[in-house]
């Protein structure tokens, strides 16, 4: 069974591009500026942190990515 990987992100930040690039199909990309509701959630994950990507991966998380 594969794990469930999620980045939290926005479209154009660098970073978020990054993560996409490398994770691909493996993980599902959700715009947090597209929706309110998954801003919450992944501040959630990020312990409020306002900084993208937030890559989940099994239920942890993890805040930036590549350098960010």
């Amino acid at each position: 069974m594969e794990k469930k990987i999620i980045i939290y992100g926005k479209d154009g930040c660098p970073y978020t591009d990054q993560a996409r690039l490398n994770y691909g199909d493996k993980a599902e990309y959700i715009d947090v500026r597209k929706d309110p509701s998954k801003m919450q959630e992944m501040l959630k994950f990020s312990g409020g942190a306002r900084r993208v990507p937030v890559i989940v991966e099994d239920g942890k998380a993890t805040v930036g990515y590549g350098g960010s």
